[in-house]
């Protein structure tokens, strides 16, 4: 029995995509505890740079996004999905270092290197998975949006403190 054509494996699939985007989120607050208390308000940010209390609800948003495109494009009835899921998880475990970089490490400029391979693996995640999941990669976009705008903040950061 193919699980993907089951009420319950559909809703375990879900389910398990909201649980990793649930752990990468939590691994990366937890990263993020470390410089939040007392280096990263000491930093000199640019002016664009949002408050803190908008990139919990943000985030919020884009993994729920994140782990229904992950789920589709599980669910897609595409062949040689691989590539896709490939990126996909890099993106994942990219998105998680780059925390552990920035905020634990306070290697602002190793972070730069690691926010852009994030952004390439996410472009890369939507490109192989169009014709997988149009709306899974589409599901991306704002979420490679956000990333490019902390992409422009990190590098701005490095540049005002170094």
């Amino acid at each position: 029995m193919d699980i993907r054509k089951s009420t319950g494996g559909v809703v375990a699939i879900y389910a398990g995509f909201f649980l990793v985007c649930i752990l990468v989120a939590v691994t990366g607050g937890i990263a993020n505890s470390y410089g939040l208390a007392s280096w990263y308000p000491s930093l000199v940010k640019p002016s664009f740079n949002p408050p803190n209390w908008l990139f919990g609800p943000v985030w919020t948003v884009l993994y729920g996004m994140i782990a229904v495109a992950g789920a589709r494009y599980v669910l897609s009835p595409a062949r040689e999905k691989e590539p896709t899921l490939a990126l996909y998880t890099a993106q994942l475990a990219l998105n998680a270092a780059w925390s552990w970089v920035f905020f634990y490490g306070q290697a602002i400029g190793a972070a730069i290197a690691v926010v852009v391979a994030l952004w390439l693996a996410i472009a890369a995640t939507i490109g192989f998975g169009w014709n997988k999941d149009r709306l899974a990669s589409l599901l991306l976009i704002p979420y490679l949006a956000w990333v490019s705008f902390a992409t422009l903040l990190n590098v701005a950061i490095w540049r005002l403190n170094s």
